[in-house]
């Protein structure tokens, strides 16, 4: 470790390393040097995360993109380069990076009051309104095909037919609801092609804790794990916040009973998402946000699915059938929101009525 720690420009020397976060991708380490400067030390998952050298490129172009925006350093990732000047290290089969650690910070798992929801969503708008002027189809797609959903129902019908581990029989149900929507699965996908919707620089892991908040006024500071920022729709992005922080229960809740949408978690992160980027996006964006919700929801629910049929072999699991609860808890939640799209869209056009 300390041959890593050595070769990136760090000022001082460190005196301290421990296991940071709580991600489950890359290992993070949280390092503080006698200079009285602290940074954020990471391996690269090179596993899920094949072209590293794109990865990086993509990271270190968005992050200088929003430097030039911004005069506060908190507010945005700053790397740290190797001591030869590059943006990463590979040493001993590990690929390495460096960041500048955001002091009296915090982020959540899961959010306390409608207020955190509410500033998450501010500080994901901010991220899509500063990079509204990106050259989106410059950056590389991390993960091929991440969020084309009529390539998930494809992967879905392969472990269909294969039914690798002998259990179709059991998720037939699952099974039908599933294909019951494949049709409308391809809504956003459609309308990228037909030129209704534009391409956007996208985070596409819009969760909460992928937020820094403020310690001492919880007001977002600072959006993190840019590792899969690339091309896509905003609606995926407000989409999958939706999917993961709206929902009443746990994403692998056995009581299905518990899990619905939240229409005031709906709202309050509309309200934060549009004050924050609503005058850059199109009138079909802020029309389709209900759909994004929809089939962000739909599309992980057929993931989680795809992998309990090929046998666990994507998601990390703790039990034996925890895909399928994950994913019977996410077609749970596209239901309800089929009961609620009424209410939805409303929400949608009120919110959008205002911040004009």
């Amino acid at each position: 470790m300390e041959k890593i720690i050595n070769a990136f420009a760090l000022e001082g020397k460190v005196i301290s390393c421990a296991r940071h976060g709580s991600g489950h991708i890359n290992k993070t380490f949280l390092l503080h040097t006698d200079a009285g400067k602290a940074y954020i030390l990471q391996t690269i998952n090179h596993h899920i995360f094949k072209d590293v050298k794109s990865l990086m490129a993509n990271i270190a172009s968005v992050t200088a993109f929003l430097a030039e925006r911004e005069s506060d350093r908190r507010r945005v990732l700053h790397l740290v380069k190797t001591r030869s000047g590059e943006n990463y290290l590979f040493e001993n089969g590990e690929y390495w990076r460096v960041y500048e650690a955001i002091l009296d910070s915090l982020s959540l798992d899961l959010p306390e009051s409608a207020e955190d929801f509410y500033q998450s969503a501010v500080a994901f708008g901010q991220f899509q309104m500063q990079l509204a002027d990106f050259p989106a189809a410059t950056l590389a797609e991390t993960i091929p095909h991440f969020h084309d959903t009529p390539v998930r129902y494809e992967n879905f019908r392969r472990a269909i037919e294969e039914d690798v581990c002998g259990r179709l029989e059991s998720v037939k149900k699952e099974v039908e609801f599933a294909l019951a929507r494949e049709e409308e699965a391809g809504t956003m996908m459609r309308l990228l092609q037909e030129g209704k919707l534009p391409l956007r620089v996208t985070h596409n892991d819009t969760k909460l804790n992928n937020v820094l908040l403020d310690k001492a006024t919880r007001k977002p500071l600072c959006v993190i794990d840019l590792d899969t920022v690339m091309p896509g729709l905003a609606a995926n992005d407000y989409g999958d916040s939706i999917r993961f922080g709206a929902s009443t229960a746990t994403e692998d809740e056995k009581d299905l009973n518990k899990v619905t949408m939240s229409l005031e978690m709906f709202e309050a992160y509309t309200r934060g998402f549009l004050s924050a980027c609503g005058k850059s996006l199109t009138e079909t964006e802020i029309k389709t946000l209900p759909m994004g919700a929809k089939l962000m929801t739909l599309e992980c629910g057929v993931r989680f699915l795809t992998d309990y049929l090929q046998g666990d072999t994507y998601f990390g699991t703790h039990y034996e059938g925890q895909n399928l609860d994950r994913c019977r808890t996410q077609f749970k939640l596209v239901w309800d929101m089929e009961q609620k799209w009424d209410k939805m869209a409303a929400i949608i056009d009120q919110v959008s009525k205002e911040i004009k």
